[in-house]
């Protein structure tokens, strides 16, 4: 057990690195605003992590199991391509040196008869995925608004 006066002290050092590490944080935050999305993402690594996470709850989502047409693809399709055509995916679109080279989101969905239920679904993995690794609420926003400007070639409306 720490003594009273070392106690004190730990605690004293305690706050002056916390509030170091705040501070650097705003600062760096601050520094992030002009630089392209995938810069303030932290680059590929980063969203690679994200891809896996929200492929991951995607697969095991029971709303997106449902749809027979999903399951099919997903129980025949290589999940380690899929992860590499997302992140390559999000890498090009928030401003990245990633080229998409897989099909257009209208020629992939196409057979899936992805309604609006499955997209919310799919969104709301996403959105854990980004929480998970503690990407801000402003970059979060940034990639949704990415993704929501695709959902006119995957949605089916009936």
């Amino acid at each position: 057990m720490l003594k009273p006066h070392l106690f004190a002290r730990t605690i004293l050092l305690g706050s002056v690195l916390a509030a170091s590490v705040t501070s650097g944080f705003a600062q760096a935050t601050e520094e992030q605003k002009d630089k392209p999305l995938y810069d303030r993402l932290g680059g590929v690594y980063p969203i690679s992590v994200v891809v896996e996470q929200f492929v991951n709850l995607s697969l095991a989502n029971d709303v997106l199991n449902a749809n027979t047409a999903i399951k099919a693809v997903v129980d025949q399709m290589p999940v380690a391509g899929l992860k590499y055509h997302l992140t390559a995916m999000v890498c090009q679109q928030t401003g990245g040196p990633c080229k998409y080279t897989g099909r257009s989101m209208k020629e992939s969905h196409a057979h899936l008869d992805i309604g609006e239920k499955e997209w919310q679904a799919m969104v709301a993995d996403f959105r854990r995925a980004m929480n998970d690794s503690g990407i801000p609420v402003k970059e979060q926003d940034e990639l949704v608004a990415i993704i929501e400007s695709t959902k006119k070639d995957i949605v089916v409306t009936k």
